[in-house]
């Protein structure tokens, strides 16, 4: 019940891979500012915007002729804009709510990092971090590119770029190395590190260095990050070490605060060595391994360091915490090298983006607890006799449940104010901002109907016609088959309406071929067993009735007739007969079986049984 007070930092920090995502070759990634959507950028130069809640692709920003990779991605603070680096030396401002590309810029050399200008709600302006060379301002609207000053010199404090020998990379490798920069929280200072481990304070407005801070060691400044709320600043160095300096200027009106520092301590000067504006706190680094970084960044409240290994062997995320400086946990993916790092801005939630493409979400790994108690309970670790209060449960009176009265009930509620969301490191949050991306899904393609072809209805089945039949369901099946040739009308009735007792239309429904060859075989046994059904007079289950138009002729082609012991023996053995014309006759006694004719004389007979030669039944 009290492990957050026992240990504060347990509960902040992720744990297992929740899940990843995986749309194309993903080479970097960046949250919006709620950390509502997620930006990737692709191998194939697109832009993918995952929704972060039902981790789902909301958008994909796509140019045809461009399918050069994307280096880095960058939010507006608005979440309105989006910007893109790519390898082709283009840099692009996208608008994330029509998807459409608002301008594009070439640049001489390939832009590893960029950011937008985070103090305008729909911004022009981008630093970007050139591969060699010295970082660049750019306005989309009036396509203006001014590049920073990387070095001051040493002599009467002038702005520009040195090529002075004494280097740690020599006098030619100055203009070809990399830099870092960053705007601070309200964008009205850049922060330049170079080769020479300085960090270079800059004014946006003049694009003057305003003063110089030495970091520790000296060494080449790759990545320079600010946390959320502007109060921490993080360097990234080449010698494997992640340093943390606390910014003393105020977050609002920075480049004033800093103006008048300097002519405080020079009267009259535009730059200053020595100013206090950074404050060096801690170090981090693997002491053991020796790692170099690949990237690091502050998680959403500022209170930890993380840094990704740049091993291409191992997908390890270190967690330090910044106040204490102590290792708080090592995250260990797949076998495979990390190519960027991104913390949620409000939840305990990695994003990792791996040398293969694949997102990886790391998050806390919960554990469900089904135990509740009161208030006023406490989980006790064995059984204690309980003793009860003798006026526990007591019944109190209603009179005398009186609420006592609050000295601040005539007080004013303000209803009219917005609280500021403790989340949020912002105080003017905004409210035209884009955080989620409306969805419209995709109908379903309605499969192809086929070809309406004529289907016998099982009501109207036709009955093939059996020869020498005369039973009435044969004869009935005729006079269907009769009236309903090529089966024409047995579809127009199936797709007639009928009308019901309560008035109300009934429509039939249609069969399906293979339903419909099913009742006609349905009707065909049917009909066979009715003809078959009516026996004569000892006559046994199964056998066959002799039509009354045959007779039978003798060896010598005479007439002859069935006697009754004939048919008993037919009827009981029928083993040994030849089977011919739906009846099993003795081949010794038989020479032919012949369909006769009636005869016109005997037409008017009663008994047709005798016209035909066979007795009667």
């Amino acid at each position: 019940m009290n492990l957050s007070l026992i240990d504060p930092f347990q509960s902040d920090f992720p744990e297992v891979i929740e899940e990843y995502l995986e749309h194309g070759v993903t080479k970097c990634i960046a949250f919006n500012r709620r950390g509502t959507l997620l930006a990737a950028g692709c191998n194939d130069g697109s832009c993918t915007i995952w929704d972060f809640d039902t981790r789902g692709v909301a958008k994909e920003l796509r140019e045809k002729e461009v399918a050069s990779p994307i280096t880095s991605v960058s939010w507006s603070k608005c979440g309105h804009r989006l910007l893109s680096a790519a390898t082709d030396k283009t840099l692009s401002l996208w608008d994330v709510g029509k998807g459409l590309k608002i301008g594009s810029v070439i640049l001489q050399q390939s832009a590893l990092h960029a950011r937008l200008y985070p103090g305008t709600k729909r911004p022009s302006v981008c630093l970007a971090c050139p591969m060699s060379g010295a970082p660049i301002l750019v306005n989309f609207e009036t396509g203006e590119i001014h590049a920073l000053p990387v070095l001051v010199s040493s002599g009467d404090g002038e702005n520009g770029v040195s090529h002075a020998r004494g280097g740690k990379f020599g006098d030619a490798s100055a203009p070809y190395s990399p830099s870092a920069a960053s705007f601070n929280k309200k964008g009205d200072l850049i922060y330049v590190g170079n080769f020479k481990g300085e960090i270079l304070v800059i004014d946006t407005e003049t694009r003057q260095t305003r003063t110089v801070v030495q970091v520790p060691g000296n060494a080449a400044i790759r990545q320079i990050v600010f946390s959320r709320n502007g109060q921490f600043l993080l360097t990234n160095s080449t010698d494997r070490i992640l340093r943390v300096f606390e910014n003393l200027l105020p977050r609002d009106g920075a480049a004033k605060a800093l103006a008048s520092l300097i002519d405080q301590k020079e009267q009259g000067a535009t730059m200053s060595r020595d100013v206090p504006c950074l404050k060096f706190t801690k170090d981090f680094q693997d002491a053991v391994n020796k790692m170099h970084w690949k990237a690091a960044c502050f998680n959403g409240d500022g209170e930890c360091v993380v840094g990704a290994s740049a091993n291409k062997g191992e997908h390890k995320i270190h967690i330090w915490n910044r106040n204490f400086g102590q290792l708080a946990r090592i995250l260990e993916g797949q076998k495979e090298g990390l190519a960027d790092l991104a913390w949620h801005p409000t939840r305990p939630v990695v994003a990792s983006v791996s040398m293969s493409g694949i997102i990886y979400i790391w998050a806390k790994d919960y554990t469900e607890n089904w135990s509740a108690f009161a208030p006023d309970f406490k989980e006790l670790e064995e059984n204690e006799e309980y003793v009860e209060r003798e006026d526990e449960f007591d019944i109190m009176p209603e009179t005398d449940k009186v609420k006592p009265t609050r000295v601040d009930e005539d007080a004013d509620v303000d209803i009219m104010t917005t609280e500021k969301v403790a989340a949020f490191s912002d105080s003017d949050e905004s409210e035209d901002g884009l955080y989620f991306l409306p969805t419209v899904p995709d109908r379903d393609a309605s499969p192809p109907r086929p070809p309406s072809s004529p289907v016998a209805s099982p009501n109207t089945a036709s009955v093939p016609k059996v020869d020498g039949s005369m039973t009435p369901s044969n004869s009935a099946g005729s006079q269907d088959s009769d009236t309903e040739p090529d089966g024409q009308n047995t579809e127009q009735n199936s797709e007639d309406d009928e009308v019901g007792a309560n008035g109300r239309i009934k429509r039939r429904r249609k069969l399906s071929k293979k339903a419909a060859e099913l009742q006609a075989e349905r009707g065909r046994k049917v009909s066979v067993k009715k003809s078959g059904s009516k026996l004569g007079k000892g006559e046994a289950k199964g056998s066959v009735s002799v039509p009354s138009k045959l007779i039978f002729t003798d060896i010598n082609g005479g007439p002859s007739s069935v006697t009754p012991k004939l048919k008993k023996h037919m009827l009981q053995d029928p083993r040994g007969y030849a089977d011919d014309e739906e009846l099993s006759i003795p081949k010794k006694n038989i020479k032919r079986v012949q369909r006769l004719k009636p005869v016109a004389s005997l037409s008017h007979n009663n008994d047709t049984s005798s016209a035909y030669g066979s007795p009667s039944m």
